[in-house]
């Protein structure tokens, strides 16, 4: 899992053949740090159907607002550029995984 800029963001969003997931956090947001180990364990069973990505929004506030992100955490899927799925707050790994699973 990468954390990426806007640019960077741009890029992948553009160049994807498969979902996104972007996992939009700051480093002070408490449910961002309970979320962020049960990605880190989803990633691997997810490898090849979705990529996942991060978006600190202190460093990315123009990325962030430009995605109506209000709120963290929130995930959001991205298929073929647009946004297909959004979930905003703390989820437990089967609420992610049930999240995933419709998307890849």
């Amino acid at each position: 899992m990468k954390v990426v800029t806007k640019d960077e963001f741009q890029e992948i969003l553009s160049n994807s053949d498969t979902p996104i997931l972007v996992d939009y956090f700051a480093d002070w947001c408490g449910p961002c740090k309970m979320l962020a180990p049960i990605i880190k364990k989803l990633a691997p069973e997810y490898e090849g159907k979705i990529n996942i990505i991060k978006v600190d929004i202190d460093d990315q506030p123009e990325l962030a607002q430009e995605q109506n992100v209000r709120s963290i955490p929130t995930l959001v899927v991205y298929k073929d550029g647009k946004e297909a799925s959004r979930e905003v707050g703390f989820k437990t790994e089967a609420q992610l995984k049930e999240m995933l699973d419709a998307q890849s």
